[in-house]
């Protein structure tokens, strides 16, 4: 299945993300919330957003691919969620606000075309079936 290979990554990010947490919170020593580091604050925002976004895009797209889209339409919406991810990454963490932006964009672009996609290769004759 092709969606594993951006569940792969996706779950590598969030590694990343984690790591970076917590080599921050050794760090500065700091066991609860962010203790007023802003570099602090954004790893947590980083990690977070991360968190919020990743897992529900990786369920679509591999409900995408099980329902049967074209394997050329899951390798498009997983790298430009990958993608996404990696700009907003990137932008907050050099405090580049259209990199953010990029991602951003990237990541709703990619989440619409997974949900449209979805909608599209639905067995519907199985949900408005009665067995």
């Amino acid at each position: 299945m092709v969606s594993a290979l951006y569940a792969v990554l996706g779950a590598l990010l969030l590694i990343k993300f984690s790591f970076d947490v917590i080599r921050l919170r050794t760090q500065y020593r700091v066991s609860y919330g962010d203790g007023g580091f802003s570099e602090l604050q954004s790893a947590i925002r980083i990690h977070g957003n991360a968190v919020e976004y990743i897992p529900v895009a990786l369920i679509l797209l591999l409900f995408m691919e099980m329902d049967g889209a074209q394997t050329w339409l899951v390798h498009v919406c997983g790298l430009l969620l990958i993608a996404g991810r990696l700009m907003h990454y990137y932008g907050f963490h050099h405090r580049l606000i259209r990199w953010r932006r990029s991602g951003m964009g990237a990541t709703f672009c990619s989440l619409l075309l997974m949900v449209l996609a979805n909608l599209w290769y639905m067995p519907w004759e199985l949900v408005f079936s009665l067995h």
